[in-house]
């Protein structure tokens, strides 16, 4: 115990034990020596046998030089310095601005007033029905903005849906091993367990669905109230994307099993090998398949602007939606995200550029 531990309210034995038993291993001890060298480097260029430190510890894509998207950052810029779309300004903007980052920031602007003002707590309305209608194209099926949620970074929703769910530390939620640490560490804060399935390397990181099957009974055999199946698709670490059989082997194990399924998607522009397919899409079919079978089926899917050729990390745009969700647990959802206002309005307006890019024969189509 250190000598001032008795002049101070808090110390390390008394505070959350659920804080201190919450690894993470993105932001853990590796970075945090990465981060003294780097400062060792700029204060004596000569105390190390290299002259910088390239951080690799997270998908942080502009750091390591990807330029951002030009008419992203142009409407962006707009929208920050309204002033500028002012009629007295036309003719200068005009030579600076292609029409359709003017006509775009005009409409975000409507649509937000401002981004130094608090929006409503799910996102601007106008945007939600911007995602609404990506999703509708990407799955052919119906998507209700009302049950879109904007969020700050798609991190922020799994946090908001595992503190829904967690309701006492026998609470169970499965999740894929090798994972992202947001689960684990996120699980640790509020004192719930992770139940681990192990994906399988010779099947390309695909999910064995038997093994699902042998991992919910042992965990249930030893008191775990198991209440949710967590699916990365495509996956981090391993980049695979799972197949659509595959998708509906887990949705219909998670209706057997009276599962809550949380689908992270946010890699879904980063398919290189195979094709990605959602797990709303995948759902929908099922329910069109056999009618009424699986319409209590609770989903929510996430996705991010941080990653794919969007990848601006630092703008904390993102969102989830919910379907099949108990109506009295929506208001529970809404509540808990209105405690924090709403996300950053910035954010927002760049999840409705990355849904609705330029189209073919649009002026920034080529940018």
């Amino acid at each position: 115990m250190s000598s001032t531990t008795q002049l101070r309210s808090l110390n390390y034995d008394n505070i959350n034990p659920h804080v201190k038993a919450a690894k993470y291993a993105v932001r853990g001890e590796l970075a945090v020596k990465a981060e003294a060298i780097r400062r060792e480097i700029e204060q004596d260029p000569s105390s190390h046998p290299f002259d910088h430190v390239i951080f690799a510890n997270i998908g942080n894509p502009q750091q390591l030089d990807q330029k951002p998207i030009t008419f992203f950052r142009q409407v962006l810029s707009l929208v920050q310095y309204p002033d500028l779309l002012q009629e007295s300004n036309a003719e200068v903007v005009k030579q600076l601005y292609p029409e359709d980052a003017l006509e775009r920031a005009k409409w975000l602007l409507k649509s937000v007033k401002s981004v130094g003002a608090y929006s409503h707590s799910q996102g601007a309305p106008p945007l939600r029905d911007s995602v609404a209608k990506y999703i509708e194209q990407r799955d052919g099926h119906p998507a209700d903005p009302e049950s879109i949620y904007l969020t700050t970074g798609a991190s922020s929703g799994v946090n908001t849906l595992l503190h829904v769910i967690a309701s006492s530390p026998n609470t169970g939620v499965m999740i894929p091993i090798p994972q992202y640490p947001l689960y684990t560490a996120t699980l640790a804060l509020l004192d719930a367990k992770p139940v681990e399935y192990f994906l399988e390397e010779h099947a390309q990181w695909s999910t064995n669905c038997d093994d699902l099957y042998t991992v919910i009974e042992k965990a249930q055999s030893d008191g775990t109230d198991v209440r949710c199946i967590c699916v990365i698709n495509p996956g981090n670490p391993t980049g695979a994307s799972l197949p659509y059989k595959s998708i509906e082997d887990i949705i219909k194990f998670a209706a057997e099993k009276k599962l809550v399924i949380m689908a992270d998607e946010v890699y879904q522009t980063n398919v290189f090998v195979g094709e990605f397919v959602s797990f709303k899409k995948v759902l929908r079919d099922l329910q069109k398949k056999e009618a009424g079978k699986y319409d209590n089926v609770e989903l929510v899917s996430f996705h991010s602007t941080s990653k794919g050729m969007v990848g601006e990390c630092g703008q904390r745009g993102g969102y989830f939606e919910l379907v099949g969700f108990d109506p009295k647990v929506v208001q529970e959802i809404y509540k808990f995200v209105s405690i924090s206002l709403c996300p950053p309005v910035n954010g927002q307006c760049l999840v409705e550029l990355m849904v609705n890019p330029p189209k073919e024969g649009e002026p920034s189509y080529d940018l």
